[in-house]
């Protein structure tokens, strides 16, 4: 999301300013055009970035998008408006021009889509049922070649009948990982943004397909994107009839976080220990949304 304020700072002002940018995800603004290699200098106004526009994202019909423009704005007192509905991540000539890591693995260019199947223990609320996970990808054997995604240290169960690369990524590995993939299932979690993000192929669809199984923990229109299948549950729970509940987790871990604390908890929790806004979405649900876009034409079988 920093990413698009960025662009969208430049877009919306162009030559006023010079941008650097020190984040823990470094590997996402390499060959960006609109960020400059940090020298130390007079003049140089050091902005902590936040997106405070989150905590009225169930009353005001914002995308996660507007979240650091809006702050940007307000800090700069200048205009920072979308310029377009994704983040903003570049590839060099050159990376374009290497090969996929999985061919690498198979020695084929044939297409696959990316999975993520587990999340972060910080907000299980998340995360889907790790056996219908695996019916999606039973259910697509021979036609759809799935590579399973997760980084190490988070929850990521094996799945079968995939191509695993669990903790086999940096993020730049990811990025080239994401634009030479068909499509991508997942959570609300980072790959879901990429999806927008990462330039698609020549020849390849200008929206690369993506499904994410969602439930009802974040507003609609906070999160999805054009083009994307955005499985939600909202409006049909009390819990998120209006909008998203924002919870952190579906039970507690004693981990000692304070997520942990009944305010943080879902309070609709099913037998099989998932949310229930999670729970009614359905592994036929998940095939049905993927289907669609081999169904429009969009993209083929293997």
């Amino acid at each position: 999301m920093l990413t698009a304020a960025v662009r969208d700072l430049h877009m919306s002002n162009p030559g006023e300013f010079e941008t650097y940018v020190n984040t823990t995800a470094s590997g996402l603004w390499e060959s960006n055009p609109y960020v400059k290699e940090y020298r130390r200098q007079p003049g140089i106004t050091k902005i902590d970035c936040h997106y405070p526009l989150i905590h009225q994202s169930n009353q005001k019909p914002f995308h996660f998008i507007h979240g650091y423009s809006r702050f940007l704005a307000e800090k700069l007192d200048v205009a920072v408006e979308p310029s377009a509905f994704r983040g903003d991540i570049y590839l060099s000539k050159q990376e374009r021009s290497w090969y996929s890591q999985i061919r690498g693995i198979t020695g084929n260019d044939a297409p696959y889509w990316i999975i993520n199947a587990g999340g972060k223990f910080d907000y299980t609320i998340k995360w889907w049922s790790h056996h219908r996970f695996q019916e999606v990808v039973d259910h697509f054997r021979g036609r759809i070649q799935f590579v399973q995604i997760g980084e190490k240290g988070h929850n990521h169960p094996a799945l079968t009948n995939v191509i695993d690369l669990r903790g086999k990524t940096d993020i730049r590995q990811l990025v080239r990982l994401v634009y030479h993939s068909q499509g991508i299932l997942c959570p609300v979690t980072f790959a879901m943004h990429l999806a927008p993000a990462v330039p698609t192929k020549p020849g390849a669809p200008k929206n690369r397909p993506c499904v994410v199984v969602a439930g009802g923990r974040e507003p609609v229109h906070w999160e999805a994107y054009p083009g994307h299948r955005y499985l939600h549950t909202q409006g049909a729970l009390a819990c998120c009839e209006t909008g998203g509940c924002w919870k952190a987790r579906t039970v507690p871990l004693g981990d000692g976080d304070i997520k942990d604390r009944k305010e943080h908890l879902c309070s609709r929790v099913t037998r099989d220990n998932l949310p229930q806004c999670m729970d009614m979405i359905s592994s036929r649900d998940v095939i049905r949304a993927i289907e669609s876009y081999f169904e429009g034409g969009l993209i083929s079988f293997l």
